[in-house]
């Protein structure tokens, strides 16, 4: 096991990760009651608690492979445009090839892993710097979404393909408003904690994103964890494009920009680490729900939606600017 995984776990280091999970915890409340007192009647309200939830599922996968990812010491600018493809992969599977529900389910996420898989390869038998072979994967997956699809929509029939999007919208208690899809943001959580808390994968991820030449030292297979990280983190992406188009009913090939920012907002929101080596699942789970009700309260409040992505844009340096504060007061113990 490499010193520097374990080096890293520690009280202190557990205790700051709990402080900063509690501080991003105590801002979402915040954030809760502050459009509460602006707009009572509408904001806080159990079916506008339910929208809140129910919107943060799709950054909320997202943002799970997103911290696996950046805790590695890397980037993935893709999730946003490969939600997009799986999105269409997944109504190609289902509707165009008139695949049943379950099997289109379980190769969309396996197609998300491809996505995850190349740009792992690409990170390390090409040694692309991150940022750029995940920048180009944007690019690629956003353009192979509207070629599959024909640039255009597809369309699931409500009646035949009823299940897939009962999926998302439907509820497992009738009449309760709570959307299964929460409860598939939910299962997705415990198993990315699982995943990054509990497993060899996870230990890893966070020794390498603290001291990559170190891990190789001690006789791990970096360039082949790193691969093994990326397609984990491209599951959680095939997953997202699994949610947004059983919630919209049809896989609408431009959806996706934007969505990178907000997943990586949220991931560094909730405690992760843009210098890797550190990263919090639940912490992400909590940033998630902080872009939620950012989004949500903006629109209720009415702001335009210009204004909107200044107010988003600022949130991003403001989290970044503490991210790297943080980083820089580390360093100096």
């Amino acid at each position: 096991m490499p010193t520097r995984a374990t080096a890293t776990v520690t009280p202190g280091n557990q205790l700051r990760q709990r402080l900063q999970q509690l501080l991003a915890f105590a801002g979402l409340l915040i954030i809760f009651v502050a459009f509460s007192a602006v707009a009572p009647k509408t904001f806080a309200t159990y079916s506008n608690v339910m929208n809140i939830l129910f919107s943060a599922v799709v950054i909320g996968c997202l943002a799970m492979g997103a911290t696996l990812v950046i805790v590695s010491g890397g980037i993935d600018l893709s999730v946003g445009t490969g939600m997009a493809l799986s999105a269409v992969m997944a109504a190609t599977f289902i509707v165009t090839w008139s695949m049943p529900v379950w099997l289109g389910i379980i190769l969309t996420l396996l197609f998300g892993a491809l996505i995850g898989f190349i740009n792992g390869l690409s990170v390390t038998v090409l040694g692309l710097p991150p940022f750029i072979a995940t920048l180009a994967m944007m690019m690629i997956a956003g353009g192979l979404a509207l070629v599959v699809s024909n640039v255009h929509p597809i369309y699931f029939d409500p009646a035949k393909h009823a299940g897939y999007m009962w999926m998302s919208t439907g509820n497992i208690i009738p009449g309760s408003g709570f959307p299964n899809a929460i409860l598939v943001l939910v299962v997705a959580t415990a198993v990315a904690y699982i995943v990054f808390n509990k497993t060899i994968l996870g230990r890893y991820d966070v020794s390498i994103g603290s001291n990559q030449e170190a891990t190789a030292l001690s006789g791990v297979n970096v360039k082949k964890w790193l691969v093994v990280i990326y397609a984990t983190a491209g599951v959680f992406t095939g997953l997202g494009g699994l949610m947004i188009s059983a919630r919209l009913g049809s896989a609408q090939p431009a959806t996706g920009a934007g969505y990178e920012l907000q997943a990586i907002a949220a991931t560094v929101i909730g405690g992760t680490s843009l210098s890797g080596g550190k990263g919090s699942i639940i912490g992400t789970l909590i940033g998630a729900l902080i872009i939620s009700v950012i989004n949500n309260g903006l629109q209720i409040v009415m702001l335009p939606q210009q204004w909107q992505n200044v107010v988003l844009g600022l949130v991003i340096v403001i989290v970044v600017f503490i991210d790297q504060l943080r980083s820089r007061q580390a360093k100096a113990r």
